[in-house]
């Protein structure tokens, strides 16, 4: 068991509660029973300090004395402290996606060979390339366009025409930006839009979209020029 702090900030003020890190991670993301996660029984503004919120604070800001409304609140809308060990664990199997995926999808153009996952991996280091810990779909074209300045590289990929209804576009719009090459905003608020994505990550990309767009967006795909 790993305890650390969740906190958030709000209205000004600051409120922390004990955690069990893995816990917390978990509940954050799915949710759950509150009190397997919750360590503390009090919120504290400075948990070095010891010191503890006053009730007026978290009637203004929560609306409640109940601690674990409170801690639900914390953690999901706060963040959880993560250990510098476990965020190097998080970097490096990050790291290990992105090399794995470039291995499968992309090829020397000069050759039309793919790279070894070994040469890959010294061609991140040598750029200087910070693999972030998100989604791999929304960082493999600015690490592809970075390592192309070291390492002859290049992912095959798909150009799609998709078509979104204008209730879904704001969701969808930060699913698609990062592919788009054209956009055009019609009268009715719907949206057309041209993007291009690597193949391999063709499936993941329909998956979310559909679920976004609940299936309604439409797609049709197009040569690539």
């Amino acid at each position: 068991m790993t305890n650390v702090l969740a906190r958030l900030k709000t209205k000004g003020k600051n409120f922390e509660v004990l955690v069990d890190l893995d816990k917390a991670l978990e509940f954050k993301k799915n949710g759950g029973d509150i009190s397997q996660v919750l360590l503390s029984d009090e919120v504290v503004s400075d948990v070095k300090k010891g010191l503890r919120v006053p009730d007026e604070d978290l009637e203004e800001c929560f609306g409640t004395l109940d601690l674990n409304t409170i801690a639900e609140k914390i953690i999901k809308q706060g963040e959880v402290q993560l250990p510098a060990e476990y965020k190097n664990k998080e970097r490096g199997e990050k790291v290990k996606q992105v090399i794995d995926f470039l291995t499968k999808n992309a090829v020397d153009p000069q050759t039309d060979k793919p790279h070894t996952s070994s040469r890959i991996e010294q061609s991140l280091q040598q750029a200087g390339i910070n693999v972030e810990n998100k989604p791999i779909d929304q960082q493999i074209k600015k690490i592809v366009e970075k390592l192309q300045e070291i390492l002859p590289i290049k992912i095959e990929t798909k150009k799609l025409s998709i078509k979104i209804p204008a209730q879904h576009t704001g969701k969808a719009y930060g699913l698609i930006n990062e592919y788009k090459e054209k956009e055009e905003w019609l009268d009715n608020g719907d949206l057309s839009i041209l993007v291009k994505i690597p193949s391999g990550l063709q499936m993941e990309f329909y998956d979310k979209l559909n679920s976004i767009t609940h299936g309604s967006a439409i797609v049709e795909e197009k040569k690539n020029e």
